[in-house]
């Protein structure tokens, strides 16, 4: 590492994330003006060509925004009715759900493990069945995703999947499990019921109900934007490092925790480390490179498309020593970095240590395709994500997801100056550790590709600790 004064610059940056702040500004204008931000909608151009513009105010160089094209989804309405009755329980469909009109028996699955597929026998063969979102307690954990595949497997013709949260209140989700390759069709048409109209289609059944299901929905494509800015490197001119974070929006939110959250951390780190250049002359030494993605919320398509024109096959383009993912950082403090491979473990405690935060480094035990690290740890790029709420310490307020609950109100305002603080002084630091002190990269995109496809339907940890 460069001999610098870390002591004045780490000063110069906690002081600079904190009381220079532009997080309340960048927040209202994310998640006031602005709103909710579907990827390829007009509100999410608007987003890309906001943060360029800001970035370009703060003194970024190469401030661009790259377009790529977007296998979009939307839907017009979606219906669940008890036949023979005035009755109907709302419902929300799960995110890329396929257009569907039926009325089928409704068939209690419980949480749809393969027990409970094997006592219902063949009711589940053209039924609409009703499954728990969690999964069955005391149980080897198998995630939704799967238990979805297992009922189409089974006949069912569709899923109705009760929310875990209480209140009436629903999230998008996703049937898919993000591990495999592409976007894969769903395994069933499949929505969403609150917790509370879950336990009456759940009694309605018990009574041999039929039920009326219709989602109008369609598949199309669309441009979207990612946004790409620098702070170019002095010493080794052909490396860059990469922090970013999705600034698209599910359907329906403006998107506060997730992700204005760490829109406005990318944004804020960005200017900070700016700042600290222009007023003290002190830069990265290999490029910091900031950017923000479109269509995460669609399959983490953004990052994908990144990566894909920047470092695909043909090797046009060195990859980043790291790419480090910001995902909802309004959820609780930092506690360190999650690595994504054993290789970057130790190199990483030893760069927090330096940070004097008692900041830890841990491996992710599988491959998490929750957020944008996942298609750079797919080719094989070292990449982490911030050890918080996945693991441990979440806050309440955070509980509100990909719902109209996720407001402005719900990003942390003084733990994201620290973040910013935090981030900058990390990205600082792995700008300027030199070519040959960085742990050699054992792993292939091969190998990495294999194993993804190898563990899925299985569980991941993401949020236990």
């Amino acid at each position: 590492m460069a001999e610098l004064d870390w002591s004045r610059i780490d000063r110069f940056l906690m002081g600079e994330a904190w009381a220079g702040s532009r997080i309340p500004e960048y927040r209202d204008h994310l998640c006031q003006v602005i709103g909710p931000r579907w990827g390829g909608s007009d509100a999410d151009r608007e987003t890309a060509a906001y943060i360029r513009s800001q970035m370009e105010q703060n003194g970024l160089e190469s401030s661009r925004v790259e377009e790529f094209q977007l296998d979009s989804w939307n839907y017009s309405d979606a219906t669940l009715s008890i036949v023979g009755s005035d009755e109907e329980l709302e419902i929300k469909p799960f995110l890329r759900c396929p257009p569907v009109e039926l009325t089928a028996p409704v068939v209690d699955l419980g949480y749809g493990t393969a027990r409970e597929l094997e006592a219902a026998g063949e009711s589940v063969n053209g039924a609409i069945v009703v499954m728990t979102l969690a999964p069955e307690p005391f149980t080897p954990p198998l995630p939704h995703t799967a238990r979805l595949s297992m009922a189409a497997g089974n006949g069912a013709v569709a899923a109705v999947v009760i929310e875990s949260k209480t209140g009436g209140r629903m999230e998008y989700r996703s049937a898919n499990d993000w591990r495999a390759p592409g976007i894969a069709p769903h395994p069933l048409p499949t929505v969403n019921i609150s917790f509370e109209a879950g336990g009456r289609l759940k009694y309605l059944s018990a009574s041999s109900a039929f039920a009326n299901l219709s989602v109008n929905s369609r598949l199309f494509e669309t441009p979207a934007h990612n946004v790409i800015a620098e702070i170019k490197g002095d010493q080794w001119l052909d490396e860059h490092v990469i922090v970013a974070g999705h600034h698209d929006t599910v359907l329906g939110t403006p998107g506060g925790n997730d992700n204005t959250s760490g829109t406005v951390a990318v944004m804020e780190a960005a200017r900070v480390l700016a700042t600290l250049k222009k007023e003290t002359g002190v830069g990265p030494a290999r490029t910091i490179r900031f950017a923000t993605w479109s269509g995460e919320e669609q399959g983490l398509q953004g990052a994908y498309a990144y990566v894909a024109n920047h470092h695909g096959s043909d090797g046009r383009n060195s990859p980043p020593r790291f790419a480090l993912n910001l995902d909802e950082l309004s959820t609780g403090h930092m506690k360190g970095v999650v690595v994504m491979t054993e290789h970057m473990r130790n190199f990483m405690q030893g760069q927090l240590d330096t940070m004097n935060d008692s900041l830890a480094c841990h491996v992710q035990g599988s491959l998490d395709a929750h957020s944008d690290h996942f298609p750079f740890t797919r080719a094989a790029i070292p990449a982490g994500i911030l050890w918080r709420w996945r693991f441990y310490g979440r806050h309440a307020t955070s509980e509100f997801h990909h719902e109209f609950g996720d407001s402005a109100q719900k990003l942390n305002v003084r733990e994201l100056k620290e973040y910013v603080g935090q981030i900058s002084r990390l990205m600082l630091r792995l700008s300027h550790v030199a070519p040959g002190d960085w742990p050699e990269n054992p792993h292939t995109a091969d190998e990495m590709e294999r194993r993804a496809v190898a563990e899925v339907g299985s569980h991941t940890p993401t949020f236990h600790g």
